[in-house]
């Protein structure tokens, strides 16, 4: 039964994007390319913010909603340092260093952030009721989006556009952006270096063996604290390198830009499976393409202002008939 749901549901999306290739061809064959590209760019960055909620969700169980005003911040920082770098105009190589640094600087600032909000916020919870740690959640991110209106005030901060204009490449009159290029280069070793991590490094297998079974790992000798603390290290890293792809992506960063582009993030991660990394992709991927659809294609296209609508109808239906996600697995309650 899920799976004729889930094979309806694919058939109708496709269904409706064949019908705009056909009905306006060759434009209409243009416009599915051009949004499948602005698709898979942002898919690519709510990827980098979703592993991050499952990394943490799959170790502790916790929906950390302070993970995107983590990234937030991550992307205030790259502002100041962008700006504060001069690189506009500047030279390849000097502007290539520029980004590097930010990506380092943002990476680590995040990564210490989430560390310290784990020790501050959330080990003393780690036995209360659920309830405790997600309002304690939802209070730090209050308390961040605070910071970040204090740091840089209520108006969006404009970060320099120090990327290439122009193309990359042109397919049938569709330009591939640096902008997107830089979303892939950045996006694609980061997701595989994390991969390779947590699959075959001994703190990726703590963490594992943490996410099967806390006490017993404990006794295996684990460093559960140390291990957990790493954990949000490593999700806070990620949100300040999404914090750099998103800020010099589209140029700027207000307090609030955590919440909404946390919460795609999150649904993303919920989508996928919560826990799951490759389900966080899938679901980010997957997001991606349906907002850039539905704002681009022009045949009985709801448009931007219903995109949202679009987004968390199609995560209810799937959740409806596989609550545990697409690649979740399946748990007792209580498990």
């Amino acid at each position: 039964m899920r799976l004729v749901a889930a094979g309806v549901l694919v058939g109708l999306v496709l269904f409706w994007i064949g019908v705009n290739f056909v009905r306006d061809w060759p434009t209409g064959a243009e416009n599915v390319y051009a949004n499948f590209l602005i698709g898979t760019k942002n898919g690519m960055l709510y990827g980098l913010i979703a592993i991050g909620y499952s990394l943490v969700y799959g170790i502790l169980e916790l929906i950390n909603f302070a993970h995107g005003d983590v990234f937030m911040l991550g992307g205030m920082m790259t502002a100041t340092i962008i700006t504060g770098l001069a690189l506009e105009g500047g030279s390849w190589y000097g502007t290539a260093g520029g980004i590097v640094l930010a990506m380092v600087v943002a990476a680590a600032f995040c990564g210490t952030l989430n560390a310290v909000i784990e020790r501050a916020a959330y080990r003393r919870l780690r036995n209360a009721p659920r309830l405790a740690p997600l309002i304690t959640a939802i209070g730090v991110s209050f308390i961040l989006q605070n910071v970040g209106l204090i740091w840089k005030g209520a108006r969006p901060v404009s970060v320099p556009n120090v990327l290439p204009h122009g193309a990359v490449f042109t397919i049938g009159g569709v330009a591939y952006t640096w902008k997107m290029f830089f979303v892939l280069c950045v996006t694609v070793p980061t997701l595989a270096g994390l991969t390779w991590l947590v699959q075959r490094t001994r703190r990726g297998k703590a963490m594992r063996a943490i996410a099967q079974d806390r006490e017993a790992a404990a006794m295996m000798g684990i460093d559960v604290n140390r291990t957990i603390s790493f954990t949000f290290a490593l999700a806070g890293c990620l949100a300040g390198i999404a914090g750099v792809v998103f800020a010099l992506d589209t140029t700027n960063v207000t307090f609030l830009t955590g919440f909404r582009t946390g919460l795609i993030a999150f649904t993303a991660a919920v989508l996928g499976g919560i826990g799951n990394l490759s389900g966080a992709v899938v679901g980010a991927m997957l997001i991606g393409l349906t907002q850039s659809f539905t704002d681009g294609l022009r045949w009985h296209s709801p448009g931007s202002a219903w995109t949202e609508a679009v987004v968390f109808g199609i995560l209810i239906l799937i959740l409806v008939f596989r609550p545990e996600g697409l690649l979740g697995e399946q748990t007792p309650e209580g498990a």
